[in-house]
């Protein structure tokens, strides 16, 4: 009886074991599932959609923009779609051309696909008025269906570029609101809202990691 008693306890604590072991396989597979970033430090966080701090994950907050065409571009233009923001200017002689190119190269993967989008915000709203932004996305060939390019309000842009998509490094070390804006990062949102990559635009291979992450993304529920 003792041996029996032995054999059962043992066949199910063998079940329990594998059971969480598979579940923490799960939770921590890297390969398959992109991290969440919750703050400006960019420090990768995997978190499983049972944890208390699954609810708690930073998200892109509202946002009330005008795109090249005139059109109001808000959060809900983007709701359910995967999308890659960056900020640039359209006078910028700088890295902004190359963030452009490699921008279009993401457009051009994603061309058929509606459930990818793109959002370039001008940290030079004064300057970037819509005719200029149309002007510039009909000089590079931006599809409007796909990729806004935004102007707005300056407070709000700046605003959004440093609490929601965390693109001012100088400003986390700084704290000046006065500063300007300039970084070379693309930054991936899931279709909840959600940072799930940081990538420097500036450099091809980023870039083809950028595009494979989406196609990662695009396999979530």
């Amino acid at each position: 009886m003792k041996i029996i008693d032995r054999n059962t306890v043992f066949f199910f604590l063998t079940i329990l074991v594998i059971l969480t072991s598979c579940k923490k396989v799960q939770e921590v597979d890297r390969n398959v599932t992109l991290p969440f970033f919750n703050s400006p430090i960019f420090t990768p966080e995997w978190i499983a959609e049972d944890s208390k701090e699954y609810t708690k994950i930073h998200k892109i907050a509202d946002f009330n923009l005008v795109n090249q065409e005139g059109r109001k571009i808000t959060n809900k233009d983007y709701e359910g779609k995967i999308y890659v923001a960056d900020f640039f200017f359209v006078s910028c002689p700088g890295i902004c051309p190359v963030l452009e190119k490699n921008m279009s190269k993401v457009q051009d993967q994603f061309k058929e696909d509606n459930d990818v989008l793109l959002l370039s915000h001008t940290v030079m709203p004064v300057k970037d008025s819509v005719p200029v932004l149309k002007k510039y996305a009909v000089e590079n060939e931006i599809n409007s269906k796909k990729w806004n390019l935004v102007t707005g309000n300056k407070e709000h842009i700046y605003e959004l570029a440093r609490t929601s998509y965390f693109a001012d490094e100088d400003f986390v070390k700084t704290q000046d609101k006065d500063a300007f804006i300039h970084t070379e990062n693309f930054i991936l949102v899931d279709k909840k809202g959600r940072i799930r990559g940081v990538y420097n635009g500036t450099i091809e291979l980023e870039v083809k990691r950028l595009i494979r992450h989406i196609k990662l993304l695009k396999k979530e529920a």
